[in-house]
């Protein structure tokens, strides 16, 4: 019998450790990650707007864990030896004959001063805090943007940060308190989101003007202050300031030979498998993957990423060559509360759609697909 590892919690390990057994894959799978819940970030947006709880948002795996006849070692990864096949944590080493990460990226916190900002995909406690901190203002500035990973453009989260805009916005306006605050759009790019598209971007940049929110954007960011952004382009004074910087590999794989992508993420090929490691896959935010430039690493991408990585590794155990490749694919829902944008992209075709109900109600049907998924 094989002995499969799989590193992490998230969206990509889980969609593994179903597929796998899905592909009829009975061998021993364990699971190695610092906590034995899911925290569903995607419906952190709705945090500050009441759509949620926090504690809606953490789900225990522990039926998930028995139901796939999973080990669930509760530990740190800290570094990786013999090519991968041992692999060593806070509390204690592991062997495995396939191994599968899926730890997921890391905020890049270099900017000065970035502890002024709240960066609302650091966990469900941010954004609860936001929501206090919305709670207690009866006015101002709040900012609001995101980076990139300078080496690795697709290494960044964008969407959720254009969420937190048009959701802060709507919750104001149901308030009745919009006018006593300024909302300000930041991004060192001149036309932030790309990777969704030319006609995203100008969709979104449009309902920015439409809603009366004010845009900073083209300037590279010098340094964050308690009360304002400074880039090099002008400052923004700021009561409250929501920033999302860009991605890089976990601190970990510096105990590790693994190759690397410039951008600090772990070099893979388009069928999930580390480049020249036999028997070490990647999934989701850790890797750099191949592929067109709006490739997205997070969320729907990882669960593709992990059903190629898990099919793989069935064929492998069973004989076969193992060379099933991801489909690349985006789809991301930009939620403003009472309303969506929806947009599509693979390597044939793309969609935006209009802004609809619809859009918003299919982003809660996606949640409770995942939700029901683990629960």
């Amino acid at each position: 019998m094989a002995r499969i590892t799989v590193l992490g919690s998230g969206f990509g390990a889980l969609t593994t450790i179903r597929e796998l057994r899905r592909n009829g894959v009975d061998d021993e799978i364990t699971v190695i990650s610092p906590r034995d819940a899911l925290h569903y970030l995607p419906s952190s947006i709705w945090l500050p707007a009441g759509l949620r709880q926090g504690d809606a948002l953490k789900v225990p795996l522990a039926h998930f864990f028995r139901e796939h006849r999973v080990e669930h070692v509760m530990a740190s990864v800290t570094g990786l030896k013999e090519g991968g096949r041992l692999v060593i944590t806070d509390g204690g080493e592991y062997r495995n004959d396939q191994l599968v990460i899926a730890t997921g990226g890391r905020f890049i916190r270099k900017l000065p001063g970035i502890e002024h900002a709240l960066v609302p995909c650091e966990g469900i406690a941010v954004g609860e805090e936001i929501s206090r901190r919305l709670d207690a203002m009866e006015g101002g500035t709040i900012a609001i943007g995101f980076a990139s990973n300078p080496q690795e453009q697709g290494a960044v989260r964008g969407g959720p940060m254009f969420e937190f805009l048009f959701i802060i916005d709507s919750l104001l306006r149901r308030q009745g308190r919009r006018e006593r605050f300024k909302l300000v759009f930041f991004n060192p790019s001149e036309r932030p989101g790309q990777r969704l598209g030319d006609k995203a971007v100008d969709g979104l940049l449009k309902e920015m003007a439409r809603r009366n929110i004010q845009t900073h954007l083209g300037h590279k960011m010098v340094r964050f202050e308690a009360e304002r952004v400074v880039t090099e382009g002008g400052e923004i004074a700021a009561d409250l300031i929501l920033f999302m910087p860009g991605l890089t590999g976990p601190a970990w794989l510096s105990e590790t030979d693994l190759p690397l992508s410039p951008g600090g993420m772990i070099a893979a090929d388009e069928t999930c498998r580390v480049r020249d490691r036999d028997g070490v896959w990647v999934v989701g935010d850790s890797g750099s993957f191949p592929g067109p430039d709006w490739l997205p690493k997070q969320a729907h991408q990882a669960d593709l990423q992990a059903k190629a990585a898990a099919r793989n590794i069935a064929d492998l155990l069973k004989g076969k060559p193992g060379r099933t490749a991801f489909k690349p694919e985006l789809i991301c829902i930009v939620d403003m509360l009472d309303t969506a944008m929806l947009v599509y992209r693979s390597k044939t075709r793309g969609f935006v759609g209009p802004k609809m109900k619809a859009f918003h109600w299919l982003k809660r049907y996606f949640e409770g697909h995942y939700l029901r998924a683990y629960r």
